[in-house]
């Protein structure tokens, strides 16, 4: 496991301190005190974040009826995460989670909890290497990559400022995975923001105060190229299936991100 370097800010423990968890260094806290001053409700837009995972996951194992998870950024556990939510549903579901922060791994027993009839597995591998996450001997005997598999890609792909490059990291990742497969996926946006906001986001990049690149919808809409957009398309991630019976419902100026999944047809 690489060394835990606790002065650098990793945005699996800066969204862990949004979401409240106590898995966070000083780094991190005072990285998303910076980023909250520029977008206040970057808290929010994190539960909202979260939330949308958890519909995406009960539509696909309950409505649709994938048995097979690949979660890649996956952060540290906090409560009902993909397994849990997909095993509630369908207790043979079959998840691998992989994250780049050796702090994960060192959570990695409470992601690899799992009902007797389903299993979970954790690798550390980061996203810009699709190969070795399909070549990874706890994908290959997890899942079978010849039968549907659900990829989710949520709130990890805006940590990769060239669109071309997270367009073939996504390719690979889907072209390995066969027909009845889905992409779920989350990135962040300035188009439902004001302008100052926008101009806010604008200047915490520029500064290198932020690792977050946002996408526009045409840039959002590229990686479903080919793919069978699932009702409602693309929304804000709080307008995605919205619970009419959850605590929170966000305005898309608070939870700027887009959420959609797609079909492999």
């Amino acid at each position: 496991m690489d060394k835990l370097d606790t002065g650098v800010p990793h945005p699996a423990r800066r969204y862990n301190y949004w979401l409240g968890g106590k898995d966070n260094f000083a780094a991190d806290r005072e990285s998303g005190d910076l980023l909250a001053k520029s977008y206040p409700a970057a808290r929010i837009a994190a539960r909202a974040n979260r939330a949308f995972l958890q519909r995406a996951v009960r539509y696909l194992a309950g409505e649709v009826g994938i048995r097979q998870f690949l979660d890649v950024g996956t952060g540290l556990p906090t409560a009902d995460n993909t397994h849990e939510v997909a095993q509630r549903v369908a207790p043979d579901a079959r998840i691998v989670y992989v994250d780049n922060d050796p702090m994960v791994m060192a959570h990695a027993r409470a992601l690899l909890s799992s009902t007797p009839e389903g299993h979970t597995r954790y690798i550390e591998e980061d996203l810009r290497n699709p190969e070795r996450i399909l070549s990874d001997p706890a994908v290959k005997e997890t899942l079978d990559l010849g039968r549907p598999v659900a990829l989710m890609l949520v709130a990890i792909v805006h940590f990769l400022p060239d669109q071309a490059a997270a367009r073939g990291v996504v390719g690979t990742l889907l072209d390995a995975l066969p027909s009845g497969s889905y992409l779920t996926m989350s990135c962040a946006t300035k188009e439902f923001l004001t302008p100052a906001l926008a101009a806010n986001w604008d200047e915490t990049l520029r500064t290198g105060k932020s690792d977050v690149y946002p996408r526009d919808r045409a840039e959002f809409s590229e990686f479903f190229a080919g793919l069978d957009l699932v009702e409602p398309g693309i929304v804000a991630v709080s307008d995605w299936r919205d619970d009419p019976d959850a605590e929170e419902h966000p305005l898309p100026v608070d939870a700027s991100i887009f959420g959609a999944v797609g079909r492999k047809p």
